[in-house]
């Protein structure tokens, strides 16, 4: 198996969202992002799969060392070597990659996020840096597009954030912001103890509204210019927003299941927000 395979291996395996996207893209902006993709499952799969905290921050910091390899052009890992070959035409900075990282050691450092600032700051590291790096994949020509490109990285893990609630609480951790958790009434023991309420449905709302106001806020910083080119950004989006208004219509029910659309829903939203040029979506969710 070469580096690239192993990528798309790594993808297609994650059975994520974005695996969808990248399938319409040309060959070498399609390797490109699954090399990038495959980068971000593997470190974030340091933080979930490994128990032990010390043996953890022994792998992330063996990632930093092999991130300046491949920047010192003697990367030793399937998915740096995929990704080296791009890091130049794309644009890719070490300092982004390393923000990846960091980002994940901050998994390893709290499980509780004092107010929204803080959350975000979370979320830029692990997913708005991410939205960035991969609109410099997909093609763009005004800088306005990496705001686009930050704020719908903010929007999809918000939206991974309501969705995995449960989960995460698990394990844990609890993201939604502790002020957050106190304005509606909801004790942190609830969602770790998987206790629905009316008032924990008031609190999803408001993070989805919040989720939405992101999206609502990538489109519109979208120049017209760029659209097509950042189609695939605009698939994840349309299969993101679905999935957060799945999770609504379903009432908020996180705790105790993961929610997720089915493959063909999200093949059939991928290919037609591609032959629509992604116009039918930033027009919906702008609003």
């Amino acid at each position: 198996m070469n580096p690239d395979e192993y990528c798309q291996e790594k993808a297609a395996k994650s059975g994520s969202s974005f695996y969808y996207a990248f399938l319409f893209l040309p060959p070498e902006r399609r390797r490109a992002i699954t090399a990038l993709y495959a980068f971000g499952r593997e470190v974030d799969d340091v933080v979930d799969e490994v128990s032990d905290v010390s043996v953890a921050r022994i792998k992330l910091a063996w990632w930093r060392t092999e991130i300046d390899r491949m920047y010192g052009g003697a990367p030793e890992h399937p998915v740096t070597r995929a990704l080296a070959p791009h890091l130049q035409p794309y644009g890719i900075a070490r300092d982004r990659m390393l923000a990846v990282i960091d980002g994940m050691e901050m998994d390893l450092d709290q499980t509780r996020y004092l107010d929204w600032p803080g959350l975000r700051k979370y979320c830029w590291h692990v997913a708005g840096v991410i939205g960035e790096m991969s609109a410099a994949i997909f093609g763009y020509t005004d800088p306005s597009t990496l705001v686009y490109a930050e704020r719908l990285g903010l929007a999809f893990q918000m939206t991974n954030i309501i969705r995995d609630v449960g989960d995460d609480a698990r394990r844990g951790r609890i993201y939604l912001p502790v002020n957050d958790l106190q304005q509606f009434g909801v004790k942190a023991a609830d969602i770790l103890n998987g206790k629905y309420s009316p008032a924990f449905s008031e609190l999803m709302a408001f993070q989805a509204d919040r989720a939405r106001g992101l999206y609502k806020e990538a489109m519109q910083a979208l120049p017209e210019a760029d659209r097509r080119a950042q189609r695939p950004g605009l698939m994840m989006a349309a299969i993101y927003h679905a999935l957060l208004d799945e999770i609504e219509r379903d009432n908020w029910q996180v705790l105790h299941q993961r929610i997720s659309l089915t493959p063909l829903r999200k093949l059939w939203l991928a290919w037609k927000t591609w032959v629509g040029g992604g116009r039918d979506v930033v027009r919906r969710l702008s609003r």
